[in-house]
């Protein structure tokens, strides 16, 4: 069965469940330092490690945070809200139950705006809870360690509603939520140290089909493709073996379980039978108080909050003229999005501006793993960068030539990189131009007529085919002059 058969007769049904570490200074119920990269098993206390009679204390900043990220989504903050015990045996969880919010959690509701094929969808988000982390398993050649560093970090866990139809839209509002938390500083976001893990369930069913088949986990995800590659695996996987197996029970085709994905495999991996609520014996935290807020509290959160990512994206589409899209792309990191505005002083064309930093500038980096914020480029040469081939001191090409030079060296500015190459001045001879005007004209009648007849792209080609001739040092704006003179006459 194709792809394209496939989405007409089956429909995804995907829920998110992200969890956030906040990036409070010590962890939730500890003074601990909450600190990535330490040696193992510095950063803990009695709590940390679950000994005997230790008794946790709340971080009130954690709860600011997750009461920060509630009114930032839209959502109901609970005025009263428990913490609860949720069991399991695991040796990176020392005191073999997790603090975590179950029946009454900080934050009910809210929505999740992303753009998706250049469209803003909504998502609904179904609760926010507060929970710590637990600590790391480290496998070794012929044993295993455990590190309690990371036991007792803050975590919020943020579940959606099932109402996600698409690995592109799962990646949407995740990219979505992960911008929210940076532009309100509730996370670092830093998905290969772990700060932000995705868990995601996945079931499918025959469109127009009332009620959810059963669904598959797939457990901490910290990728974006990764992610993608899970999912489209998955569904394709759950596809096939309902189309295999037509005439058995749902629940006997795909069972509930809990896995993994293996990005060398490119498959997802079984680990586990899935757990239902019972399996954890939930009870009510004894030590802990529940959580009361006031709506003094709440409101004064509200109204401190800062530009959201939707709103800033709304503000260069109106203001600045950029695409969806591309509005969508460049706030999607808090540190991109800034960066983009330190260079728009210097630059006067934002659409070219974005362009060149989510296009050039990231092409150029993808391989060795930076960024434009991490490369070393200061963002105002990135602006003079732009801004001279608005002002036609060089051309396109050159000025792909350039950003490579500053890309090697990221000290080196774009205009005295042109002053030491004289293969970076463009040609703005006009009898040297003339010529090769001349000569693409006489060899392309055929476009001259396209173009008197009313089709643009004939004339691009001719431009095209001058610059092609100068291997592109021509300035485009005598090109264009010339062309526009010697075609009307």
């Amino acid at each position: 069965m194709s792809d394209q058969s496939s989405s007409h007769t089956w429909q995804t049904i995907i829920g998110l469940e992200i969890h956030a570490e906040l990036n409070t200074k010590s962890k939730l119920f500890s003074t601990a330092p909450n600190r990535f990269g330490d040696e193992p098993n510095v950063n803990i206390t009695e709590v940390c490690t679950g000994m005997p009679g230790a008794l946790p204390v709340l971080n009130r900043e954690a709860v600011r945070k997750a009461v920060q990220f509630g009114c930032a989504i839209g959502a109901t903050v609970a005025k009263f809200s428990k913490f609860d015990r949720k069991s399991y045996f695991y040796p990176d969880s020392p005191r073999n139950f997790q603090i975590t919010q179950f029946e009454d959690p900080i934050v009910l509701g809210g929505n999740i705006i992303a753009e998706v094929n250049g469209e803003e969808r909504n998502f609904e988000v179904t609760r926010v809870h507060l929970e710590d982390d637990a600590g790391m398993l480290k496998h070794f050649s012929n044993f295993a360690g455990v590190d309690y560093n990371r036991a007792g970090v803050p975590l919020i866990e943020i579940v959606s509603e099932p109402c996600i139809h698409s690995p592109q839209e799962a990646v949407a509002y995740a990219m979505a939520v992960k911008a929210i938390l940076e532009y309100i500083d509730a996370s670092d976001c830093n998905m290969e140290e772990g700060s932000f893990r995705i868990d995601a369930n996945i079931s499918v069913r025959k469109h127009g089909e009332i009620g959810l088949r059963n669904r598959i986990e797939i457990k901490n995800m910290n990728s974006f493709s990764y992610m993608e590659m899970a999912l489209e695996s998955e569904i394709k996987r759950q596809i096939k073996e309902y189309t295999r197996q037509p005439d058995l029970p749902f629940d006997q085709v795909i069972r509930q379980t809990t896995c993994r994905w293996d990005p060398e495999k490119k498959e997802v991996i079984v680990m586990r039978a899935k757990e239902d609520a019972d399996d954890y014996r939930y009870f009510p935290e004894p030590d802990l108080l529940p959580i009361v807020l006031t709506e003094q509290y709440i409101d004064e959160i509200r109204k401190a909050l800062p530009e959201l990512p939707l709103q800033r994206e709304r503000r260069y589409v109106s203001e600045l003229g950029l695409s969806t899209h591309s509005a969508f792309v460049i706030t999607s990191e808090k540190a991109v999005a800034d960066y983009f505005e330190m260079a728009l002083k210097h630059c006067s064309n934002a659409k070219n501006l974005c362009n060149w930093l989510i296009v050039e500038f990231a092409g150029r980096l993808k391989n060795s793993n930076r960024t434009i914020v991490n490369s070393g480029i200061p963002a105002n040469n990135v602006g003079v960068l732009v801004e001279m081939i608005e002002r036609g001191t060089i051309t396109g090409k050159i000025a792909k030539a350039i950003a490579d030079d500053m890309v090697s060296d990221p000290s080196r500015d774009p205009e005295s990189i042109v002053e030491a190459n004289p293969d970076y001045n463009p040609v703005h001879d006009q009898a040297e131009i003339q010529l090769l005007v001349d000569k693409v004209l006489a060899e392309n009648p055929q476009s001259i007529a396209d173009y008197r007849q009313g089709r643009e792209k004939a004339f691009a080609f001719l431009v095209g085919q001058v610059m092609k001739l100068s291997r592109g040092k021509a300035a485009p704006q005598i090109v264009n002059t010339l062309l526009h003179q010697k075609i009307d006459s």
